[in-house]
């Protein structure tokens, strides 16, 4: 069984995190995610910084902009990952990546990379499934489970285009837009939002967008996702704590993000 495969077979709903790698510099990224794991999540979903990211609101835009302002670059992140996945071996470890990165690099060498480093998958949110085989067939190559995004008010044909090319987990997004924890998930329209991407089957669903408190996790669990992604509130947490790309009071930090990682994955079982 494949990581993935293993958490979600646990029987209960996964609380995955969404951490930029590299902010704000790369060894103070190490401390926080590892904080972040050891407080109770299922998953994680790792940044790497890049200039022009479409697909993310103010507080995560943020998080891309201190990490290349402290020289980050895909390396470092590489070498991130390897740290993480020494450190946590049965951990998911999902990579969230714009695709001029893969371009730049060349996709079976992107991928190959990522895989080695210890990422089991890969989401390119600029990259829309109709326009996805070459990515999927260089992604399959490597072993790495490609990811997709199903929109909120997708046609039957983007669904089915997700439920058919998604590995490991399929990322439906509560509602449109960016990402942000200042606009809320909402209780309506969440089960339909789960309905719709699971009526063509597929992997599991992760909600993700909007997702910042215990109740929206519960939400999402009782809407029949299999868990909830969680990226500005942490970021926001983050930010507090920053100063000229280095983390003032970690311990202090690690506190507030332990507690609130912690109470976000009590959500899934209370569910």
């Amino acid at each position: 069984m494949s990581r993935y495969e293993q958490l979600f077979a646990k029987g209960e709903g996964a609380f995955v995190p969404f951490i930029m790698l590299s902010d704000p510099n790369p060894d103070d990224a190490v401390e926080i995610i590892s904080a972040i794991v050891e407080a109770g999540a299922d998953a994680l979903e790792l940044g790497v910084p890049f200039s022009d990211p479409v697909a993310d609101g103010p507080a995560i835009q943020g998080a891309h902009v201190r990490a290349l302002r402290g020289g980050a670059t895909v390396q470092q992140s590489l070498d991130q990952v390897r740290t993480i996945r020494e450190r946590y071996p049965d951990l998911p470890i999902g990579m969230l990546i714009y695709a001029n990165v893969a371009h730049t690099r060349g996709l079976d060498r992107f991928y190959t990379e990522f895989k080695e480093a210890g990422a089991d998958s890969v989401l390119l949110p600029d990259v829309p499934v109709r326009e996805s085989d070459p990515f999927t067939a260089a992604a399959e190559r490597a072993g790495i489970d490609p990811i997709f995004i199903a929109p909120a008010k997708a046609s039957r044909e983007v669904l089915e285009g997700v439920a058919a090319n998604s590995r490991g987990y399929i990322y439906a997004i509560s509602r449109d837009g960016v990402t942000g924890a200042e606009n809320e998930a909402t209780v309506e329209g969440l089960r339909e939002v789960v309905d719709n991407v699971q009526s063509f089957g597929g992997a599991p669903v992760l909600l993700g967008f909007g997702i910042s408190r215990p109740e929206h996790v519960r939400d999402a669990i009782a809407a029949g996702a299999a868990g909830a992604i969680t990226g500005s509130a942490i970021t926001n947490i983050i930010d507090k704590y920053v100063v000229d790309n280095r983390v003032e009071n970690m311990d202090r930090l690690k506190r507030e993000l332990s507690d609130y990682v912690s109470a976000m994955k009590q959500a899934t079982i209370a569910s």
